[in-house]
C-alpha cells in the first residue's frame, strides 16, 4: 500500500467561531479498497491479501465484524455444509477459542447446552463452532486482520454527495468526509447499506417488488399471511387507546395507512432491531437501565398483549456461551421496531443516526417496561429481572450492541438478479460463485389496522428452500454500462424475497471472499469484473474450499 501526503489550505468554521487552519490531507493507494467494516469485508480483505494484492480497509464503524461482533452469536447457519472457505474458516477458530477451558467464565463448558439453528452448537467432528459471544466474534477479526497486516482506517464515513471520483463507468477513488482520499485498481462495497455503490450511480431497488416483476410469489405484500408466530392472530386486539373507540386516539406504533394489496410492491423496508446480549449471572449482569426519554405509553400495545394471555416472551432468549443470550425478536410486539425504517436506507447519516436513536430508545425501553411496569403479568416482571445487559460485552457503548440490525437497506439490480426461482431451485443460477440454504425470511414491514377493526402486523415470511441453492457472480456485479471496477457481495443483486434467504453473514462472507477472489483476477488480466474468466474464477474458488 502506498500513501501520499498532499498539503491543502482550507477554512474551517467551529463553534467558536472562523478560524483558518492549514491541514494534511493524506490519500491512501492499494490495489483494492473495500469500504464497510462488515464480516464480507474483512473476508474480502483477507482473501485479497492472501492472492498477493495490497489492499485497505475503509470502515465507517469502529468495530469490526458488523452484525456477526454486534450481537448475532446464535448463527442463522442453514445447511452448514453450504458453508466453505473462509467463512467456515471463521467459524473453525470460533471452536478452537471455546476448545480452550479458559474460555468458560461464567460457565462450564459441560453446562452448555450445544444447542444452535437447526445444528450442533459446537462441532467437534467438523470443529466448527456457530454459536459464540460478540466480543470473541470481534477478536477473531481483529486477529486476521492483524495476520494478514491490512490497515483499517475506521469511522472514515464516504463523502456520499462529492466522494466518489469516475473515469467514465470506473471509480478511480474514494473521499472520505474528514478529506481522505483512497484509491485503487478495484473497490468493494461491503456495507449493509450499499453507500459507495449507490454513490457511483449503479442501481439499485429499495422495497418489496410486486411478484409480477421477476414472476413471484413470496414477494410483495404479504395481507393475510401469516408466517412464524410474530402477528397478532385471532387475538382481537384493538388499536384504539379506549378498546373499541376510534374517537378515543390510536395507541403508539400503528399505522394508519392501508397496508396495500397481497403481491404489489412497496417502498417499505422490513423491521430492524438490536440483537441483545444478555445474561442472568448475577456477576455479570448489569439491570435494565431506564432511558431519558422513557414513555411507557409507547407499550401499551404490548400490554394488552401479556393481558390476552400470551406467555412467548423469553422463546428468543437464545442461549450462548458463558450463561449469555443472543435475544431476538418474536412475538406480535417485540424488539423489531416496525414501521420506523423506512427511510433509513437512502437516509443521509444524520437521519440515521436519529433512526438508530429512536431504535435503541425503543428497545431499551421495551426492556425496562418488561421488567418493571405493573401492567406486565408478575410472573413475566420477576424473571425479566433477572436478566440483564451483560457487563463484558461492548464496554465501550454502555453494554449495548453497537450495531443496528439492518435486515434490508438497498438491494442492486446488477447483471443478475436472483429471485425466489433460484432459491427455489426452479431455475439455474449461471456462473455459481458461493451457495445459500436459508429460510427465505422477512420480518414484519407493517403494523395496520385490519378492515374488522383489529390490530395486525404484516409481512413475516418464512419458506424453505427445498437444498441448498446455488448464487451467481452476476448478482454481486454491477451492470457493466454502470462500472466496471466495483464488487457488492452484501447488497447483492436479488429480489426481496431471496434476499431474506442470501442475508444471512455465513453467506456474507461466503460472497465476500468471492468478491475478493474476482477482484484480483481483474486487476491480474486488466478486466472488467464483469469479464472476469469464470473457469478461472471457479477453479480458485474451489483450491480455496469454497463450495460452489
Amino acid at each position: 500500500m502506498k500513501k501520499l501526503i498532499i498539503g491543502i489550505a482550507i477554512t474551517m468554521l467551529i463553534s467558536t467561531g472562523c478560524v483558518t487552519q492549514t491541514w494534511k490531507r493524506e490519500v491512501h493507494e492499494a490495489d483494492i479498497v473495500i469500504y464497510g467494516g462488515t464480516s464480507a469485508a474483512v473476508i474480502a480483505a483477507v482473501q485479497s491479501k492472501q492472492m498477493g494484492k495490497s489492499v485497505i480497509i475503509v470502515s465507517p464503524d469502529k468495530h469490526l465484524g458488523g452484525l456477526t461482533s454486534g450481537g448475532l452469536g446464535w448463527t442463522d447457519t442453514g445447511n452448514t455444509s453450504a458453508v466453505g472457505g473462509l467463512s467456515r474458516e471463521f467459524y473453525e477458530r470460533i471452536f478452537r477459542y471455546y476448545n480452550k477451558p479458559d474460555a468458560w467464565t461464567f460457565q462450564k463448558k459441560s453446562e452448555y447446552g450445544n444447542s444452535g439453528q437447526g445444528t450442533r452448537a459446537m462441532d467437534g467432528n467438523d470443529r466448527t463452532m456457530w454459536i459464540f459471544e460478540p466480543h470473541v466474534a470481534e477478536q477473531v477479526f481483529e486477529d486476521l486482520i492483524s495476520e494478514y497486516k491490512i490497515p483499517v482506517y475506521r469511522d472514515e464515513w464516504l463523502d456520499r454527495e462529492r466522494g466518489v471520483v469516475k473515469d467514465q463507468i470506473c471509480i478511480r477513488a474514494i473521499t472520505s468526509l474528514t478529506g481522505t482520499q483512497y484509491r485503487g485498481k478495484m473497490f468493494i462495497d461491503a456495507t449493509y447499506e450499499g453507500d459507495l455503490m449507490a454513490a457511483a450511480g449503479v442501481s439499485y431497488q429499495v422495497g418489496r417488488e410486486a411478484n409480477s416483476v421477476y414472476n413471484e410469489h413470496w414477494n410483495g405484500v404479504q395481507v393475510g399471511v401469516l408466517h412464524h408466530g410474530h402477528h397478532f392472530g385471532t387475538m382481537n386486539i384493538s388499536p384504539y387507546t379506549t378498546p373499541g373507540d376510534p374517537a378515543s386516539g390510536l395507541l403508539p406504533r400503528i399505522s394508519t395507512e392501508n397496508p396495500g394489496i397481497k403481491g404489489e410492491g412497496d417502498h417499505h423496508v422490513q423491521a430492524y432491531c438490536f440483537r441483545m446480549c444478555l445474561t442472568d449471572h448475577p456477576d455479570n449482569r448489569i439491570p435494565f437501565p431506564k432511558p431519558e426519554e422513557y414513555d411507557p405509553a409507547q407499550y401499551e400495545l404490548l400490554a394488552r398483549v401479556l393481558n390476552s394471555g400470551w406467555n412467548e416472551v423469553f422463546d428468543k432468549f437464545d442461549p450462548i456461551p458463558n450463561r449469555k443470550t443472543d435475544t431476538n425478536n418474536h412475538g406480535p410486539f417485540s424488539t423489531d421496531n416496525i414501521g420506523r425504517n423506512y427511510d433509513y436506507p437512502d437516509g443521509s447519516y444524520e437521519q440515521r443516526r436519529e433512526i438508530i436513536r429512536e431504535h435503541e430508545n425503543y428497545q431499551k425501553g421495551l426492556m425496562y417496561f418488561l421488567a418493571n411496569d405493573i401492567r406486565v403479568p408478575e410472573d413475566v416482571r420477576t424473571r425479566m429481572s433477572q436478566w440483564g445487559l451483560s457487563k463484558d460485552e461492548f464496554r465501550d457503548n454502555g453494554h449495548w450492541p453497537h450495531q443496528l440490525y439492518i435486515r434490508e437497506a438497498r438491494r442492486m439490480i446488477g447483471e443478475y438478479v436472483t429471485t425466489e426461482n433460484d432459491v427455489q431451485g426452479k431455475r439455474q443460477p449461471p456462473k455459481p460463485i458461493g451457495m445459500g440454504s436459508y429460510t427465505m425470511d422477512s420480518h414484519n414491514v407493517q403494523r395496520y389496522i385490519t378492515p374488522d377493526g383489529f390490530v395486525q402486523n404484516e409481512g413475516d415470511i418464512g419458506v424453505h428452500p427445498k437444498k441448498p441453492y446455488q448464487i451467481a457472480y452476476g448478482s454481486i456485479i454491477p451492470k457493466k454500462s454502470e462500472c466496471e471496477n466495483l464488487l457488492v457481495p452484501v447488497c447483492v443483486s436479488s429480489s426481496h424475497i431471496a434476499f431474506g434467504s442470501i442475508r444471512m453473514e455465513p453467506v456474507f462472507m461466503i460472497l465476500g471472499q468471492s468478491a475478493g477472489t474476482a477482484a484480483c483476477f481483474a486487476i491480474d488480466d486488466n478486466l472488467a469484473v464483469q469479464d472476469v474468466n469464470y473457469d478461472e474464477l471457479k477453479k480458485q474458488l474451489l483450491a480455496d474450499k469454497q463450495r460452489l
